[in-house]
Order: C-alpha cells, then sequence, then structure tokens
C-alpha cells in the first residue's frame, strides 16, 4: 500500500490525483498533525509519497528510521509538482521506480534518482531480483570506482551487463567452475552461486533462482517436519535456502497442511505435478510405499526433476525426516536447474527518442549483450550499461544477427535483440524465434511502427481496415506480392506499402500503384512520409495519379487511401463509418 500525505491544497489536489490513478494501491492520511499522518503512514505502508518540502520530511521521517530493509520506500513531490524525489529506501523500498511511476501520473513532474549505481548506469546488486549476501556496500563502493572486482560464478546466468572491471579470476571470459574448497579470492569478490561459502570482508553473494526442491509426505505431516528436513538437507549438502525457488509434490498432496505451511515459511510457491507425470520420470530411488499411496514410484525425486526440466542436476537424491519416537512422515530431494539464457526482441520505434517505449528502455539496460544492425545501435547506444557487449552488422545480415542473438542467449546471457519499429513486423523476430528453442527464455518488446508514425503524421489514414505489404521481392517472389496487393485493391482497404522503392528496385512501386489504380480513382488520397519522427522527417499529402515515385526511397512509407479517404483541412482521414457522421 502506498500512503500519501499532503499540507497545502496545492498538495492535496495533486494526492487526489495519484489517489484516482490508484485507486486499489494507496491510501490517503491526513491530520490531526501533518507529522501524525506521517508517522501512521510510516507504520502502515510500503511506500509513502509526502507532498511536502524534503527539509521538512526529512525531520518528520528521521525519529522513525529504523534500517533499510524494513524502511519504506518515500518520494517527496515539490509544491509546483515540477519534481518526484526519491527521498528514502530508493533500491530495497523502491522509492526509485515509485519515483518515475509518479512522474507519469502527474503533468509535467520529472523523477529525480540520486542512487550512485542507477547514475552511473551500473546495475544495483539489490535490483536484481535475487537475495545478495555480505559486503554490499564495499563491492557497490568497487564498482562504482572502477576498482577491479573478481567476479566467480558457478554458472553462467542472464545478468544485466557489468562493468568491464567485473572479470573472471586471471581476466578471461566465461563462468568460473570452482573446485571443492577453493575459497580463496582477493577481495572485493562478487560471488554468484546456490553453494554455502565463507565470505570474506571484501565479498558478496548474489544468490540464483537455481534450487528446486521435491518434497513428500504422509497425510498429517507437520510443517516443522518438512521444514527440518528440508534445512537439514540443505546444510548437508552445502547448499543455500535463498536459492530454493519452489516446493514440489504430487497433485494429491496439493492441500496439504504440512506441506503448505513449509512452503509458506520458506516464502516459495507448492507446485504439484498429477501422479501420471511423475511416475513417466525415471529416478535413482523408486518404491513401491509412494505407487501404492499415490500412484506413482517417487514423489520427491521425480517432482524435483519435473520442475527442473532438461538439463537438470539431481543433487539431493531422496531422504526421510528423522523425527524422535515415530515413523518419518516426509521425504525430499534437491535439484538443480540449468540456467536460462534470456532473449529479448526489442522494438525501437521509428527514431524519435521519445517514441522509445519505457518497457524497451527497461530491456536494454537488462542486457548484457545487444544484437543489432549497427546504424540501429547508433540510436540506442547511449541507453546501455557500461560493459554491455555490444555485437553489430551491417544491411544484409539479418542471418547472422538472427543465429548470434539465439546463440548468445543459448550460453546463459541476457540478450536484446533490436529492430526498427516493432520487432515483430518486417524485423528481427521472425528469423530469430525460428531459431530459438525451448531452451530458452523469449521475452518480446512491442515498438511503435513506422506505419503508425507515419499514420500520425498524416492525420488518421489507418481509420479503416488497413494491410501492409512490403514490396521487397528479396524474400518474396514478385508474383506474391502482387497477388496481394491485387487482393487489398479488390478489398478496397488502406494500404501501406513497406520498402517501396530502393536504387535497384525502382519498378515494384509504380506496378503497385497500377494495380491499385485498376479500383480507385486518380483523386485518392496518397501520403508519403520519410524519415516519420526523426529530424528530416517530410510528409507529403498528395493523390493517386499525382504521386512521383522517383521521390520515393527506402526511409519512405506510403499509405494509400481507399475510396472513402478523404483530404480535410490537410490532413489524410480514412472514415470509421460511424452513422453520427453520414
Amino acid at each position: 500500500m502506498i500512503g500519501l500525505i499532503s499540507a497545502t491544497a496545492a498538495g492535496a489536489t495533486a494526492r487526489d490525483r495519484l489517489a484516482a490513478a490508484w485507486p486499489d494501491r494507496t491510501r490517503s492520511y491526513t491530520g490531526p498533525t501533518v507529522r501524525e499522518a506521517v508517522e501512521r503512514a510510516f507504520a502502515e505502508c510500503d511506500e509513502l509519497v509526502c507532498f511536502l518540502a524534503t527539509g521538512a520530511t526529512v525531520r518528520l521521517l528521521a525519529p522513525l528510521l529504523a534500517g533499510k530493509a524494513t524502511d519504506p520506500g518515500v518520494v517527496c513531490v515539490d509544491e509546483a509538482q515540477q519534481y518526484a524525489v526519491a527521498l528514502l529506501g530508493g533500491h530495497a523500498g523502491g522509492a526509485n521506480e515509485l519515483a518515475g511511476a509518479v512522474a507519469d501520473v502527474l503533468p509535467g513532474c520529472r523523477p529525480v534518482i540520486t542512487t550512485a549505481t542507477d547514475a552511473a548506469g551500473i546495475p544495483g546488486l539489490d535490483t536484481l531480483g535475487w537475495p545478495v549476501e555480505g559486503a554490499v556496500a564495499a563491492v557497490t563502493r568497487a564498482l562504482l570506482d572502477g576498482a577491479p572486482v573478481t567476479l566467480r560464478a558457478t554458472a553462467q546466468w542472464p545478468l544485466p551487463a557489468l562493468p568491464p572491471h567485473v572479470t573472471p579470476p586471471g581476466g578471461g571470459a566465461g563462468p568460473y567452475l570452482p573446485a571443492a574448497g577453493d575459497t580463496a579470492a582477493a577481495p572485493p569478490t562478487l560471488w554468484v552461486t546456490d553453494q554455502v561459502i565463507p565470505l570474506g570482508p571484501g565479498d558478496v553473494v548474489l544468490r540464483p533462482p537455481s534450487l528446486v526442491i521435491g518434497v513428500g509426505a504422509s497425510s498429517g505431516v507437520c510443517g516443522d517436519e518438512v521444514l527440518e528436513l528440508i534445512e537439514g538437507v540443505l546444510d548437508d549438502a552445502g547448499l543455500s535456502a535463498r536459492s530454493v525457488t519452489e516446493l514440489a509434490t504430487v497433485d494429491a498432496k496439493a492441500g496439504e497442511p504440512g506441506l503448505l505451511a513449509a512452503a509458506d515459511r520458506l516464502r516459495v510457491p507448492l507446485r504439484t505435478y498429477p501422479a501420471e507425470v511423475l511416475a513417466g520420470i525415471e529416478v535413482p530411488n523408486p518404491s513401491d510405499a509412494p505407487r501404492a499411496a499415490v500412484g506413482t514410484p517417487s514423489v520427491a525425486e521425480a517432482a524435483a526433476l519435473a520442475v527442473a526440466g532438461e538439463g537438470y542436476e539431481l543433487l539431493v537424491p531422496k531422504a526421510k525426516s528423522a523425527p524422535q519416537g515415530r515413523p518419518a512422515m516426509a521425504t525430499a530431494a534437491v535439484a538443480r536447474r540449468r540456467p536460462r539464457g534470456r532473449l529479448s526482441v526489442v522494438g525501437i520505434g521509428p527514431g524519435a527518442r521519445d517514441l522509445l517505449t519505457p518497457r524497451a528502455r527497461a530491456e536494454l539496460r537488462r542486457a548484457s549483450v545487444l544484437v543489432g544492425l549497427d546504424q540501429y545501435v547508433e540510436q540506442i547506444r547511449d541507453l546501455l550499461r557500461p560493459g554491455t557487449r555490444v555485437l553489430e552488422s551491417g544491411l544484409g545480415a539479418e542471418e547472422l544477427r538472427a543465429r548470434t542473438a539465439v546463440a548468445e542467449a543459448r550460453a546463459g546471457h541476457s540478450v536484446a535483440l533490436i529492430g526498427s519499429g516493432d520487432a515483430g513486423v518486417y524485423a528481427m523476430a521472425s528469423p530469430a524465434l525460428a531459431e530459438a528453442t525451448g531452451e530458452i527464455d523469449v521475452v518480446g518488446v512491442p515498438g511503435v511502427t513506422a506505419a503508425l508514425a507515419a499514420a500520425a503524421v498524416l492525420g488518421a489514414p489507418l481509420g479503416h481496415d488497413h494491410v501492409s505489404i512490403s514490396l521487397s521481392d528479396l524474400h518474396t517472389p514478385w508474383e506474391v506480392i502482387e497477388h496481394r496487393v491485387r487482393a487489398a485493391a479488390e478489398s478496397d482497404i488502406v494500404v501501406t506499402f513497406y520498402n517501396p522503392r530502393s536504387r535497384g528496385r525502382d519498378w515494384q512501386l509504380p506496378k503497385a500503384l497500377g494495380i491499385l489504380a485498376e479500383h480507385r480513382t486518380p483523386r485518392t488520397p496518397v501520403g508519403v512520409v520519410r524519415a516519420a519522427s526523426r529530424p528530416d522527417e517530410h510528409a507529403t499529402l498528395t493523390t493517386l495519379g499525382a504521386l512521383d515515385p522517383a521521390t520515393v526511397d527506402m526511409m519512405t512509407v506510403v499509405t494509400v487511401g481507399n475510396t472513402a479517404t478523404r483530404a480535410i483541412a490537410g490532413r489524410m482521414v480514412t472514415p470509421r463509418g460511424y452513422r453520427w457522421q453520414s
């Protein structure tokens, strides 16, 4: 819950705007004094937005502070609502993200973020969504100062880009695989492991989401017995409970209170599988007892392996609980997931920076590897984190980019593959996903297409049914393209032509316009937009009869109206067909 506190009429207006935008997330706090409102909100809420001066807010908060792990995030908004300042708990309290969200709601407001890692473009160790232990401040300071930091990872996980001075032992690339008992490292050291290791004064460890625990249980088992078994199994194996992502069992035990209690105390979900699914998984220790009870020869081992999936590693075979004075009622086994690389296919829009979506920005910052056409990379290079590995290539290298992006993701990296406009429209999503298989995670990030950007410049040419057709016959035979153009002409729908004309292809556009002219009058409006949204943008509203194809190139989008499209006050408009406008 977000607590909202204000002291003036202007603050109350802004407070009410946030409350209206987030009705289920906010609660307004009032009097009898501002101090008492702040105190109540601080005690009851996860985050606060104070429409107060920062100095006043600091004085009110000072007596309430307990520690960064428990204090709520606090954002201050000035009287004129020009700035949303992340004042307290920027990372752990979520204030940095909240400041951005507040600025999105309040017109003209800008977020003010002062945490050092954000200002330097370096990922904060406490912002990655993974548990972190050890000398976070010391390692963060080394990251900021450019001091050498040793990276010791037991596997390649899809982390954001780390600065170039963070290197594996010896300065090489790739994961470091420690030998038994090998914990020596010159500080500062960043570990990424699910293993319990002794940390030196300059060490920090990130706990990846790598472990799955399969659990079996007799009816009526208590949560303490299950939890003690899990903790003992992990301790014996030298594994951290903070890397456990979920418990797993058979469907028949989905409502077992003891299992649910253990999962709740570990703060992980309990996943269940049908008995026939678990029975089909080969395990080292099958048993007749669970087969008779729930229909599968293994619950703990099979459930752990079912979650871990392909490339699993069964670290700890089935173990039984050992309660004093009575039979064991719980079993547990531990499997390790293979790290999954991440491929984000990102549309960067038509060129204007303010048409690059916030989600696209976030994905670019999340990537450790960027793959893209060289001219597109230049458009967003300044948004990348220091240390991002950039793999760029020129026109005609689409196959190379698609296969490179997938290969990097398969190697365990966090990869962003960029395309102009929307990456799924005449861009890189299709060839990349045709190469990708199920062993990587894939995320699609939509972007503003050239057709949409051009339409916004022209007016409202896409107000009714419309189609986009590429006139490039490099990948599609002209006979197929011509058939599609004829179908669009006969269907009387608005047509947007991509890739209309190049130096080596100068006859396809006149041919396509001629086909449309068989079904539309010479007065049909045509919009021609070059470099939509970019500084050298140029737009022309002409007609089907007057358009000169020689004025068109590969940077141009051509939109041909249907029989209802009109030029109104210098704008191209295709009526939606509302009766009240007939």
